[in-house]
């Protein structure tokens, strides 16, 4: 059995799995939806730092708890190389995919393409498309540094408790690692794109906001904890013992 293909592989499934919901997470991030109405259910009406509103988040809350769980997966198996690595080559694409887009929207459209979409509502496909793909640099820039910092400290934490632990308790250090690494992400995104950007937001609007956001993030990571022990046992039965017991021991190591 070639136990090196096999972990190769391993490591390329989940990158791929990891970048492409990144990804995906800021490219739709740009929409906001308002939970309460998705689930049909009386508006929350949250009350924080004098500060009141719905519980209302980015699409991309869709997608970021698949990468934590991502995070949690290549660290049992990859250590805290591999997480730097997939993280900086996720910002690296992320970076990629908006100078493209901003590419896109400079390209000069297509006179019958402007209007193809009014039927449906859309007047104007061009103004449509800049305001969804080109989101503004200081959410571009908050929103990247927040996720490398929020990383970084994730692999921190995770390894902190893993070395403390061993083995046992996957669960402390999937959550206890997300747990902090997500109270960065939270403050960080915020106060780059909306209280040193343009729109100056006042401190306690951002400390309520950036308090609801982290309760979502902590509350989707608990929820998500059966599935890395559920992924694990997948891949340990993939992997065969051997390989597997070889993996986490160096990803411990390392």
């Amino acid at each position: 059995m070639d136990f090196g293909n096999k972990a190769h592989k391993l490591f390329l499934i989940l990158t791929a799995v990891f970048v492409a919901n990144a990804i995906l997470a800021e490219l739709i991030g740009v929409k906001i939806f308002a939970l309460e109405d998705t689930l049909g259910v009386q508006p929350f009406n949250w009350n924080l730092f004098g500060q009141s509103g719905s519980l209302s988040f980015t699409a991309g809350t869709l997608l970021w708890p698949i990468v934590f769980v991502m995070t949690d997966v290549i660290n049992e198996y990859f250590g805290r190389r591999g997480v730097r690595m997939i993280s900086w080559l996720a910002v690296f694409l992320i970076l990629y995919a908006f100078v493209f887009a901003f590419a896109a929207i400079a390209l000069a459209p297509a006179g019958w393409w402007v209007k193809v979409g009014e039927n449906q509502g859309v007047p104007d496909m061009q103004a449509a498309f800049a305001q969804i793909f080109g989101q503004g640099l200081w959410t571009i820039g908050g929103s990247v540094t927040a996720f490398l910092i929020g990383q970084l400290v994730d692999v921190g934490i995770f390894h902190a408790i893993r070395q403390r632990t061993g083995e046992k308790h996957i669960w402390l250090r999937a959550t206890g690692s997300t747990l902090v690494s997500q109270l960065f992400d939270s403050l960080i995104v915020l106060y780059i794109a909306f209280v040193i950007g343009p729109q100056h937001w006042p401190v306690s609007l951002w400390l309520a906001v950036a308090t609801v956001n982290y309760t979502y993030k902590v509350g989707a990571a608990i929820a998500l904890t059966p599935l890395i022990y559920a992924l694990r046992r997948v891949l340990d039965g993939w992997l065969g013992p051997a390989l597997s017991d070889e993996l986490k021991a160096r990803a411990a190591a390392a």
